[in-house]
C-alpha cells in the first residue's frame, strides 16, 4: 500500500501538470483566438469608416456637382437672356435707323417741296424776242399760255387772254411782245382801231424793241382796213425813217408803191 502511494503521487502529479499545460494551452489558444477578433473588428471598423468617409465625400461631391450643373444652367440661361437682350437692342437700333433714314427722307423731300413751291414765286430770267428780263413763274406761264391759243388761231380768246395779261402786269418784261401779240389778235378780229392803240402803246413803251418795226407796219395795215390811205402813208414813211434796215422797211416801200 505504502509503495502504491508515491506513484499514486506521482500520477497525480503529472495528471494535474498535465492538465494545467491543458489549460495553459487551452488559455493561450483562446486569448490568441480573442486577439485575432480585436483586429478584425479594428479593420473592419476602419474599412467602415474609409467608406462612411468615402460615402460622405461622394455625398458632398455629388452635392457639389448637382450645385454646379445648377450654376451652369442658371448661367446658360442668363447668356441666352442676354442673348435675347442683345438681340432685341439690335433689332430696335435698326429700327431706329430705318427711322431715321425715313426722317431724313420725309426731311429732304419736304425741303425740295419748299425749294419748289418758293421757285414757283421767284422771278427768273427769260427772253423774248430778244430781250433779256426776270419773270415770276405765274407772269411766264400766263404769257406762254396766252401765245399758245393765239397759235391755235383761236384769235377770240387770244384776245382776252393778252388784255388780261396786259392788265396784271403793266410793269412786266413781257408787255411788249403782250402788246404785240393782242394787236395781231384784234386785228384778225378785224377790231382794227384796238389793234392800232395797241401797236402804238408797244411803240411808244419800247420804241427800240425787236418787235417795233412789225408793230408799225402792222398800224398801216390797219389804217389801210379803215380805208384812211394818208395816215397809212405817213405811217410807213416814218416806219422807213425809224428802221431803215429792218426786213419791215422793205415791205414798207413795196406797200408804198401799191398805195393809191
Amino acid at each position: 500500500m505504502a509503495g502504491h502511494q508515491p506513484q499514486r503521487w506521482l500520477r497525480t502529479g503529472v495528471a494535474r501538470a498535465a492538465a494545467a499545460a491543458l489549460l495553459l494551452v487551452a488559455g493561450g489558444a483562446a486569448q490568441a483566438g480573442l486577439f485575432d477578433d480585436d483586429e478584425a473588428r479594428r479593420a473592419i471598423l476602419e474599412i467602415r469608416q474609409h467608406i462612411d468617409s468615402n460615402t460622405q465625400q461622394i455625398t458632398r461631391l455629388s452635392g457639389e456637382n448637382t450645385e454646379l450643373r445648377r450654376s451652369l444652367l442658371t448661367l446658360q440661361n442668363q447668356i441666352e437672356a442676354l442673348r435675347a437682350d442683345q438681340a432685341t437692342m439690335r433689332g430696335a437700333n435698326e429700327q431706329l435707323q430705318r427711322d431715321l433714314s425715313e426722317a431724313q427722307k420725309r426731311q429732304k423731300d419736304m425741303a425740295q417741296g419748299v425749294d419748289e413751291r418758293l421757285r414757283q414765286f421767284e422771278p427768273a430770267q427769260v427772253t423774248v424776242d430778244g430781250a433779256q428780263f426776270n419773270a415770276a413763274p405765274a407772269e411766264k406761264h400766263g404769257y406762254e399760255a396766252a401765245l399758245a391759243v393765239f397759235r391755235q388761231g383761236d384769235f377770240n380768246a387770244a384776245q382776252n387772254a393778252f388784255g388780261a395779261f396786259v392788265q396784271k402786269y403793266p410793269n412786266s418784261g413781257y408787255l411788249p411782245s403782250s402788246l404785240f401779240w393782242l394787236g395781231n389778235a384784234q386785228y384778225a378780229n378785224r377790231g382794227y382801231k384796238e389793234a392800232i392803240v395797241s401797236f402804238k402803246a408797244l411803240l411808244t413803251q419800247a420804241p427800240n424793241h425787236a418787235r417795233a418795226p412789225e408793230a408799225a407796219l402792222a398800224i398801216a395795215n390797219c389804217q389801210a382796213e379803215l380805208k384812211d390811205s394818208k395816215a397809212a402813208r405817213k405811217t410807213l414813211e416814218d416806219l422807213m425813217k425809224a428802221y431803215p434796215q429792218s426786213e419791215a422797211a422793205s415791205a414798207a416801200r413795196e406797200r408804198l408803191a401799191r398805195l393809191k
